[in-house]
């Protein structure tokens, strides 16, 4: 079965990455955010999705017994490679999904930031992920959000589609996962990504724009969204669980 990866115009996060003008050093508030978000799910084993250059994995390794890092692009995988050379606990992994992964013991969680929406069978690759996960672990998903922000950016880094909190559901139940948390957030986002890229007619971010979005858009959306749930946003997040045996 081939790869939803064929269709990445360019590296799903190296250095030349449109993708890196979301994460990279023009948003470190941003950075911050998706670490927040995704820390306290996270077990003592860790696989992550499209890993790019290491740098969103590595934040989590005084909290893991065990790191998985992977990516399709075989210039990411080089660079992981040296990254994390000599360390014993981390393993480096090149594969796109879905596929059978190779990995010999399970792990309790996964992790992949803005890779599902690249992958035309969803929910197989959340198959694939199911199959390395331990009953009980956690995947969790981040992905771009609303067929209405769709743009040429999305066509340019080979996204297949963006997310609901709905469609999104649906490819984890035919993955046969269950739901813990699912919600869009990064509303203000949202308005400003509608306003600059899609209604703007930008081809991608401008990193100018980017690092002023970083400093006044972000804090004010987490802000907002500790007393508020958005009925909209930039990203779709979502817990998924292994289902354990039945007794």
């Amino acid at each position: 079965m081939s790869s939803g990866y064929d269709r990445v115009v360019q590296p799903a996060a190296g250095d030349e990455a449109l993708e890196n003008h979301l994460g990279g050093d023009e948003a470190k508030n941003y950075r911050q955010y998706e670490f927040d978000m995704v820390a306290p799910h996270v077990g003592r084993s860790m696989l992550e999705i499209g890993s790019g250059l290491g740098h969103f994995a590595e934040q989590f390794l005084p909290r893991l017994d065990r790191l998985v890092v992977s990516d399709f692009d075989p210039y990411c995988v080089e660079q992981l490679e040296k990254r994390f050379a000599g360390r014993d606990e981390i393993d480096v992994l090149q594969f796109g999904l879905p596929t059978d992964i190779p990995l010999e013991n399970k792990v309790d969680t996964v992790v992949m930031m803005n890779v599902l929406e690249h992958i035309e069978d969803d929910a197989e690759a959340l198959r694939s992920l199911a199959r390395v996960t331990l009953p009980g672990g956690r995947i969790i998903i981040w992905v771009p959000g609303y067929m209405q922000l769709y743009g040429d950016f999305d066509r340019k880094v080979g996204h297949v589609q963006r997310y609901t909190p709905k469609t999104l559901g649906t490819a984890v139940a035919k993955a046969g996962l269950d739901v813990e948390v699912l919600k869009p957030i990064n509303f203000l986002g949202g308005i400003a990504w509608w306003a600059a890229v899609r209604r703007g007619g930008v081809g991608y971010p401008d990193p100018r724009l980017v690092k002023v979005y970083d400093r006044t858009v972000v804090p004010l959306t987490r802000f907002i969204e500790r007393f508020v749930r958005p009925p909209f946003g930039q990203t779709v997040f979502c817990v998924a669980r292994v289902p354990k045996p039945k007794q």
